[in-house]
């Protein structure tokens, strides 16, 4: 049949399954938003308030539902704010598809009006981009595009696509979506090798990290971690990978992890890497990390072996794959005395949990009170900053794709968009966005997507009236020299939350933790909770950038 590239669009999308996108529209993509007009009853449009926000909604989308997220831009500035959340995506191997218009083709290459390379500036953020100048390849280059960003170490891909290509006709013929097959690449014998040196092991310890998530091999990393008695570290990423009520889990590993994850892995004899990538904030000094240890990788992404961290042993191929294998090739056995000695250290891992003075409420106690009222299939979503870590310290993962954070690019004014895709994704589940006052001003704009939509999302600032992270920084690194901090921002969150048609609720200090937030959980409508808590509160334990477990800071004054 005889179709217009933008309904090419739009059949290629209903034929991988896409039933959602988010965008916003704009000249060079009017064809594409007329052809969504005649669709709707197929294809749901949410429209943000910012491309920027659509594309992290996309990216909220695919981490809660393991479905690539899809966004929408038009050319020019359209294309160029979609660029923070696609490298979002890109660091942190979110499956996205970014669809762009551009400029008629014989309009490219002359600077014209709202005209950019999108496809140049985006390379080195995107798995693979693509400009169509032929609507004859519009419906291959769309298929290539889902199925790139879905295979391997997902990723997002962008397809760029002038605006008379997406006018020409051309004849359309449905394809079935072809399955993603991940061929494993590691031989038996080398499966062999790992299992003898996890057999030999008497201090083994599990680092996971997202890329458990992404395969969905939550189940196989549990029968593996029980078959051999081993704790489980993961990173921020991996949160929800493994249950958090697990007798093995010891909790986050790095910069801002527990005393024991830091105290197991300088200890260890063996270190079982499972779908993570050794970043900075993992293995601050890379040649002492881990150093006493064998270290066995596990990743689909060849490229990551030995980037960062040398190890003895790697396994390549689908996690799902690769650790079943190697389940089944490894001995059964326990580690009684390991994992005393493991608990022993948790038992130093506390901090303070009192607020500053009567006037603040304790991060923690809203952490917790949160915690408290959700399910475990509720979506927790942040920003970035210490709000941030706080939460991947203290709140309780139970299940996979309940987490959304920005890891890898550490993007503040990722939260409310992602939180709208979350929302958009699951609007049977409550989800809620731990948010600082400093990224909430990044991205407050998408209350308005909040409000049109009515999704229920609880909004909790963090408001300690500071850029708190770099603050803690400043105080530890630079003297206290607090340059461009304190910001003294006159922002009334709780009038601001009313100003979108939202309700707003604030939290004065501990005492009003449980009523206020009990509140908000009963709401069934959006609602922004401002909480204040001290300039001053900050996250610890931390191992300064580039050092060891040997140099972590407990206390600060």
């Amino acid at each position: 049949m005889q179709l217009t590239g933008a309904e090419i669009i739009a059949e290629c999308l209903l034929e991988q399954g896409v039933d959602t996108v988010f965008g916003y529209p704009g000249g060079a993509v009017l064809n594409i938003y007329d052809a969504l007009y005649k669709y709707s009853d197929k294809i749901t449009h949410i429209l943000s308030a910012h491309e920027q926000g659509a594309a992290h909604a996309a990216d909220g989308y695919a981490r809660t539902t393991g479905k690539p997220g899809v966004v929408i831009a038009t050319s020019g500035p359209g294309a160029t704010n979609l660029v923070t959340g696609i490298a979002t995506a890109y660091m942190d191997s979110i499956p996205m598809v970014a669809i762009t218009g551009n400029v008629s083709t014989d309009l490219l290459a002359r600077d014209s009006f709202q005209e950019v390379d999108i496809t140049g500036i985006t390379m080195p953020i995107t798995k693979h981009n693509f400009i169509v100048k032929n609507v004859a390849d519009l419906a291959n280059v769309l298929r290539k595009a889902f199925k790139i960003a879905m295979s391997g170490r997902k990723g997002p891909v962008l397809v760029d696509i002038p605006k008379d290509v997406t006018g020409a006709k051309f004849d359309f013929e449905p394809v079935a979506p072809q399955p993603i097959i991940n061929e494993t690449s590691s031989e038996k014998a080398d499966f062999e090798s790992a299992a003898k040196a996890i057999n030999n092991a008497k201090r083994p310890i599990i680092y996971m990290g997202g890329g458990v998530v992404s395969s969905d091999a939550e189940k196989q990393l549990v029968a593996f971690a029980e078959k051999i008695d081993c704790p489980v570290a993961t990173s921020i990423m991996g949160l929800g990978g493994f249950p958090a009520s697990h007798p093995l889990f010891m909790g986050t590993i790095g910069m801002h992890g527990g005393y024991e994850t830091g105290m197991a892995t300088a200890d260890c004899d063996l270190m079982i890497t499972v779908g993570a990538r050794f970043s900075d904030r993992v293995a601050g000094d890379r040649n002492k990390f881990g150093e006493n240890a064998t270290i066995i990788q596990l990743d689909i992404d060849k490229a990551e072996i030995n980037k960062n961290v040398k190890t003895d042993y790697n396994l390549i191929g689908d996690l799902k794959d690769t650790l079943q294998i190697l389940t089944d090739t490894v001995e059964k056995s326990e580690h009684k005395d390991w994992i005393a000695k493991v608990e022993e250290w948790g038992k130093k891992s506390s901090v303070s949990e009192t607020p500053m003075s009567d006037k603040y409420a304790h991060p923690y106690h809203i952490i917790d009170a949160v915690r408290e009222l959700a399910s475990d299939d509720d979506i927790i979503v942040t920003d970035v900053g210490q709000h941030q870590m706080w939460v991947s310290q203290k709140y309780r993962f139970e299940k996979p794709r309940t987490w959304c954070t920005s890891g890898g690019l550490g993007t503040m004014g990722y939260g409310l968009g992602a939180a709208v895709g979350s929302a958009v994704a699951h609007p049977d589940r409550k989800v809620v966005l731990f948010t600082g006052d400093g990224s909430f001003h990044m991205n407050l704009n998408e209350l308005a997507t909040v409000k049109s939509y009515n999704l229920p999302i609880i909004v909790v600032v963090m408001n300690n009236t500071v850029l708190g992270m770099v603050r803690q920084w400043q105080k530890l690194f630079y003297g206290n020299r607090f340059s461009q901090t304190d910001p003294h921002r006159q922002t009334d969150f709780v009038e601001l939350a009313k100003a979108f048609g939202i309700d707003g609720m604030r939290i004065h200090n501990d005492s009003e933790v449980e009523t206020v937030l009990k509140k908000a959980f009963e709401n069934n409508a959006p609602v922004v909770v401002d909480c204040c808590i001290s300039p001053d509160e900050n996250v610890l334990p931390m191992i300064p950038p580039g050092k060891t477990v040997d140099d972590m800071i407990t206390e600060m004054e």
